[in-house]
């Protein structure tokens, strides 16, 4: 199995066609492991394949609050607060935001070192809000 960081293609060519993703949307955060699931920039839709399983978290992960649309200089992004997932006992090492709302529509796929809980608290700190966040446009 293969997962690859990157906004996904599908999600560019949406935004190109002016379809609108807006904060009223439902975007989720699921969770993987990389030795199960096969993601990268050609991923279009949020599938269970390779998604973690564990005490705390549910299936299709987790809804993502702080919708953020900005520019920074000439770079536009888009970011949200920081996901946490309270009394867990999981192990992931990469995860895919996608919009629920829009028939589970990918929009990017993020990897991160292994992290794990065990009963306690597992948060993926996302990039700060500017030129380095998690989804940029430049």
């Amino acid at each position: 199995m293969a997962v690859t960081a990157a906004v996904c293609n599908s999600f560019k060519k949406e935004l190109l066609a002016m379809t609108p993703h807006t904060a009223a949307d439902t975007y989720t955060m699921a969770l993987f492991t990389q030795a199960a699931a096969t993601m990268s920039k050609s991923t279009t839709v949020y599938s269970a394949t390779g998604e973690v399983t564990g005490i705390g978290y549910d299936a299709g992960g987790k809804a993502l609050t702080g919708f953020t649309v900005n520019i920074s200089g000439d770079t536009a992004y888009l970011t949200f607060d920081n996901p946490v997932w309270t009394t867990a006992t999981i192990t992931a090492d990469c995860a895919l935001i996608y919009n629920a709302s829009r028939s589970n529509k990918a929009v990017a796929v993020l990897t991160f070192g292994s992290t794990s809980s065990t009963a306690g608290t597992f948060t993926i700190a996302l990039p700060a809000a500017g030129a380095t966040a998690v989804i940029t446009i430049a």
